[in-house]
């Protein structure tokens, strides 16, 4: 078997030699904001393109049809395809996300400043995702640098959905046809690689009661009464869940969350009408049908034991499902990812590189559940939380960008050599 080892190196070496274009193509990336929502992306989808051009990469924009993106609850969404294809054998897509949450409050950094400060850079998606669009755009770079002969092609997903489930995303262009890789992995965001991640149902629960003037409550049927009683029920659910184990490492068990509530007209009005979301974190071993099927049971048996004053309004609930994402799942076929970043990364990092689940969840699914084999890897700390990723002041450290820039690069090396 040929030894590679003169190849990392020099892999390694031109990732070093152009680590600095790559921190300013990182910069570049955060300073165009990708708020979602509103999720008006379209722009930063063209500022990328015109970085990659730069690069002699060709960015294909595939926009997503403005009224199916209205519909969805978002503004504009381009996905970007850049296709290197050097012989016959494996397509292996590169998926990172533009799209982030609003930065929110509590920064000492500019959330879209791209400020190095201390060996790390700070912005909002510098760690969650924007910073594998660098880690898999120099890997890629650096692989060709070699000029070698190589089989088969790499493909960037740049893509634009992964905050609201994807589907306008990867799983817009894989139902579109425009793209069927043979591997791929997603962006990352711990020193691990990730084969398995959680499901996630999300509904919105609106809750309708009377409403009528504080003086007088009784004359109508508080809705917000109504609400806390179903969240009652709702969070006791937690107790439960907790006795439940899933049996992949990473991975403890399903949790539910009521992230947001609204509601009522003024201070002294009673509410007839309260909203609030909630999100069911699912293991893989559970059917979402069947997690669907409870979760609504559970609001109607709540909403039907609630008691309202005597002559008002029995309380109406109407649930609406947001988002249905399945758990991501291994496939068998992911091994020659698994054990090609579990090998570079051993000796990039110099520590071992463990194979694990996570509770988040991620796009990646989409890729899955068309018979697509990947894992999760890219640039991030050792866990998610040292990163701030969803927090103020998220940052990367840059010497894990380039040293998870060295991993896939090699990793595409055994891949594609």
């Amino acid at each position: 078997m040929t030894d590679l080892t003169p190849l990392y190196r020099k892999l390694d070496a031109w990732i070093d030699a152009h680590f600095d274009e790559q921190v300013r193509f990182l910069q570049a990336l955060v300073q165009v904001p990708t708020d979602t929502p509103p999720g008006n992306n379209a722009p930063h989808a063209e500022r990328t393109a015109e970085l990659l051009q730069a690069f002699g990469y060709q960015a294909e924009r595939h926009a997503v049809p403005q009224a199916e993106v209205k519909a969805y609850g978002l503004e504009s969404i381009t996905n970007l395809i850049v296709r290197r294809k050097y012989g016959e054998g494996p397509t292996i897509a590169l998926n990172a996300h533009g799209d982030v949450v609003p930065p929110g409050e509590g920064w000492t950094h500019d959330p879209y400043g791209g400020e190095i400060d201390n060996g790390a850079m700070y912005g909002r998606a510098t760690a969650v995702s924007k910073s594998d669009f660098s880690t898999f755009t120099f890997a890629t770079r650096a692989l060709e640098s070699l000029g070698l002969p190589l089989r088969g092609g790499v493909e960037l997903h740049f893509t634009y959905d992964e905050e609201f489930g994807g589907e306008m995303g990867p799983g817009w262009l894989l139902a579109q046809g425009l793209t069927q890789p043979d591997l791929m992995i997603a962006a990352g965001f711990s020193y691990q690689v990730v084969t398995a991640h959680n499901g996630c149902l999300q509904m919105e629960v609106t809750v309708h009661g009377e409403m009528a003037h504080a003086a007088i409550p009784d004359s109508g049927t508080d809705a917000l009464q109504g609400a806390v009683h179903i969240l009652n029920a709702l969070h006791a659910l937690n107790t439960g869940y907790k006795k439940i184990t899933s049996q992949v490492e990473g991975i403890t068990h399903p949790y539910l969350n009521v992230g947001r509530i609204e509601g009522g007209t003024n201070t002294n009005v009673v509410p007839g009408k309260v909203i609030f979301k909630l999100d069911r974190r699912m293991i893989p071993e559970e059917n979402p049908a069947e997690v669907e099927d409870a979760i609504r049971k559970t609001i109607d048996d709540a909403a039907n034991t609630f008691n309202p004053p005597r002559g008002g309004r029995l309380l109406k609930v109407d649930v609406r499902r947001m988002l249905l994402a399945n758990a991501m799942k291994p496939l068998t076929g992911n091994q020659p990812l698994v054990d090609a970043i579990q090998k570079h990364g051993g000796e990039v990092f110099g520590e071992p590189i463990a194979a694990v689940g996570t509770p988040l969840y991620t796009d990646v699914r989409l890729y899955v559940e068309r018979g697509i084999p990947g894992v999760i890897y890219g640039a991030g700390p050792r866990t998610v939380r040292e990163s701030n990723a969803k927090r103020s002041d998220e940052h990367v450290q840059l010497q894990d960008l380039r040293r998870a820039t060295q991993v896939v690069a090699r990793t595409l090396l055994d891949l594609l050599r």
